[in-house]
């Protein structure tokens, strides 16, 4: 009898981290990695979890945090590596900083973004998607551009104060800003990310000095206000967190639109599933976000040894919390790899965990449960068109470039 073959660990990371065939389908190789090698150290020198336990263990660990300063590239020049540090130190939002400041930062926006705050904003929320849904019509349109960009960013738009006309010339520069959070970064797209976030950062500093000058009820305004009243933000603390707070709105939310619906679209007795019984809402968007989460990797760094796995993850060392494995990982959810829009097996991991755990969690549920219930309150049917859709190259954020489909009432 033949012997199986071996799986090779760090050639799985590899395709993940470093190859278009592995970003774009990551899950048959989550599923080897996690079988053959949960707790591996990879020649890349980075560690990798992909059991549930051991990811939410790492995120909750009070001995790790999100110093990056001593990680890079490799094969970047001198000016290359200088322009990645210069992203890796970041310490000037709350997604980038450890407790004092991380605290501080936090807390200067936790009540724009409570449950009770967010089911506040239901009714806008459903206001806007029916708008965007008469604009569709009847047809084949690309639900990317006609309905899961547009809302979310209208949503946190509104929140913070960014005027309409500028917001779709600012989705550019955060799809190339958030290249920095994969894990390896090519020349091209650090001088992408680099060009973006000066662009961005200017954009801010000028849309901060007109809420100086002409305060209004937006979350800008109030952080503006905080900064005046102490030194509970610099100047570049509150521009750094602006733009996180306007990145972070939408890019998630939209790629939970796009791949919750493709879902659904490929499974369609899941969707006849929730069409007949709308009270499944709440847990079918908790299902979508496992299936095919929008967020698929969080880092840290381990401030002391660790232990996983039997295995001593040494302190100074870069983990990842493999979140896309640890929602298919069969020990924590029955059948995994299969979509199942009644499951109660728990919330998953796609918002994180920890003191990062995603601040807006609540919202990005909210749109979801708004946009899917709305959708098939709308059309009678809904089906896919045209080629298959183009997902983003890229690991960390997760989602869609295209999203063809036709509706009918």
């Amino acid at each position: 009898m033949t012997a199986p073959p071996t799986v090779d660990a760090d050639s799985l990371l590899v395709e993940l981290v470093a190859t278009p065939e592995g970003r774009a389908d990551p899950y048959p190789r989550y599923a080897a990695l996690r079988a053959a090698a949960p707790v591996h150290r990879s020649a890349m020198g980075f560690w990798a979890l992909s059991r549930f336990d051991d990811c939410q263990h790492l995120l909750r660990h009070s001995g790790v945090g999100k110093d990056f300063s001593h990680t890079g590239t490799a094969g970047l020049n001198a000016a290359q590596q200088a322009a990645e540090q210069r992203f890796r130190s970041d310490r000037s939002n709350m997604l980038t900083t450890d407790p004092p400041d991380h605290t501080r930062l936090r807390g200067l926006a936790t009540r724009a973004f409570t449950p009770r705050t967010v089911e506040g904003l239901r009714p806008r929320i459903e206001a806007l998607v029916d708008e965007l849904l008469d604009g569709i019509g009847t047809g084949e349109v690309d639900v990317m551009d006609a309905l899961a960009f547009p809302l979310p960013v209208t949503v946190i738009g509104e929140m913070l104060g960014v005027p309409p006309v500028d917001r779709p010339a600012l989705r550019p520069l955060v799809r190339d800003v958030t290249a920095v959070l994969e894990l390896v970064l090519t020349p091209e797209s650090l001088a992408a990310a680099s060009a973006a976030d000066v662009a961005l950062a200017d954009y801010f500093a000028g849309l901060v000095a007109d809420r100086r000058a002409h305060p209004g009820d937006d979350l800008l305004s109030r952080l503006i206000e905080a900064e005046d009243q102490g030194d509970q933000l610099t100047e570049h603390e509150l521009i750094s967190t602006a733009i996180l707070l306007f990145a972070a709105g939408f890019e998630t939310t939209t790629h939970l639109i796009g791949n919750g619906l493709l879902a659904l679209l490929r499974h369609p007795d899941q969707l006849a599933r929730l069409r007949a019984d709308r009270t499944m809402i709440r847990p079918a968007v908790e299902e979508l976000l496992r299936f095919d989460s929008p967020v698929q990797i969080a880092l840290r760094t381990a401030y002391q040894d660790l232990s996983f796995g039997g295995q001593t993850i040494e302190a100074g060392s870069v983990v990842l919390a493999m979140l896309g494995a640890a929602n298919r990982d069969p020990a924590r959810f029955h059948d995994p790899e299969t979509l199942d829009l009644s499951r109660d097996d728990g919330p998953p991991m796609s918002f994180g965990g920890g003191i990062h755990f995603c601040l807006g969690a609540a919202l990005a549920r909210l749109e979801g449960q708004v946009v899917f219930g709305r959708l098939l309150d709308r059309f009678a049917t809904i089906e896919l068109v045209g080629p298959p859709p183009t997902h983003r190259d890229s690991l960390t954020l997760r989602g869609l470039v295209d999203l063809r489909a036709r509706f009918a009432t």
